[in-house]
């Protein structure tokens, strides 16, 4: 919309075309959740994605968490502070949602000063949804993100279906939903490594809802390149893993920061010398402008993966939600 029709837009005016995007985005939205839920319902899927942005003035993202909704807006300068709540509404209303299972987000591109990773509430509520045969505890409360990204479900189960017999390592781990999907795919033992505290506690918690040992499946509070650095000198070695970094992320205490297109050559290589022969590294990420830069790692093969890691629920003509890579030592 041209900045000379908004601002001759009234106070009334507003609500009236935000009323009319609310209703296109509950049809759209709707209609989608027809298409998936029976499929996924067989598939014992709970977290699904209904929409991405896919009319050009609705700026909003819609997922499903069992019963849940979480709605996003993708923020700007020109955001007016009623339009997620009018949308909110309307979807809620469409798929017979109570209001207080309804969450509303604003979204954040790039550094934004860290505003994507800040909380937003102090409730620690955790859900339990189902993702096949597992099980993760989700917030859908108190941050942006959940607990899980469920645009990775299918490369869970890829990695899975390698995991029978190896030693396996997971860099960045969030709440350990791909340790915990390579435990139950016969791993002879997993790590798990964030430096966040929090995060280590909740996948934790994870790996005791699904029933995993933890002496054989061990969780490191720690800086990744700390932890690439002490394994190295322990000589410590894996057959598969998987490292899906963050964009951005500074650490504050130690003046330290990450940026993926820049850092991830010197990250794949310490990760590489980890590796046994003929191990298998997936490398994950969603930076939408990412250059990779891998053609000196001592890899046998590097092919990416993408098209066949990304379910139907997030293929997104405007966007690719994540680029993903199988690297073979």
């Amino acid at each position: 919309m041209k900045k000379m029709e908004r601002d001759s837009m009234n106070d009334v005016d507003i609500p009236r075309h935000f009323q009319k995007q609310g209703e296109m985005l509950a049809n759209r939205v709707k209609k989608r959740y027809k298409h998936l839920r029976h499929r996924f319902n067989r598939e014992n899927i709970e977290v699904f994605r209904l929409y991405d942005w896919d009319i050009p003035e609705i700026r909003a993202v819609v997922d499903w968490y069992g019963g849940h909704l979480v709605i996003g807006e993708y923020m700007r300068r020109q955001s007016e502070p009623e339009w997620l709540a009018l949308m909110g509404q309307a979807v809620a209303k469409a798929l017979d949602v109570p209001a207080d299972k309804v969450h509303l987000k604003q979204r954040w591109a790039g550094k934004q000063d860290g505003k994507r990773y800040e909380r937003i509430d102090q409730t620690d509520k955790k859900i339990v949804l189902s993702e096949r045969d597992l099980r993760f505890l989700v917030n859908p409360y108190d941050y942006v993100d959940t607990g899980l990204f469920a645009d990775h479900r299918d490369t869970r189960q890829m990695v899975r279906g390698l995991a029978a017999g190896k030693d396996f390592l997971n860099l960045y781990c969030y709440t350990a939903s791909f340790s915990c999907y390579v435990a139950k795919g016969g791993a002879r033992s997993t790590v798990s490594v964030d430096r966040s505290e929090n995060v280590i506690q909740w996948a934790r918690e994870n790996m005791v809802l699904n029933g995993i040992d933890p002496a054989a499946n061990r969780l490191v509070q720690a800086h990744t390149f700390d932890f690439l650095k002490k394994a190295a000198r322990e000589k410590q070695r894996f057959d598969l893993a998987v490292v899906d970094p963050p964009s951005f992320s500074t650490t504050k205490t130690r003046n330290v920061a990450f940026d993926i297109t820049r850092d991830h050559p010197r990250l794949l290589a310490a990760v590489i010398e980890l590796l046994r022969p003929g191990a298998t590294l997936f490398f994950s990420t969603n930076h939408q402008n990412f250059d990779p830069c891998m053609d000196r790692l001592k890899a046998a093969e590097v092919t990416e993966i993408t098209a066949s890691t990304i379910p139907e629920d997030y293929v997104n003509k405007r966007k690719t939600i994540h680029r993903c890579w199988r690297i073979t030592t």
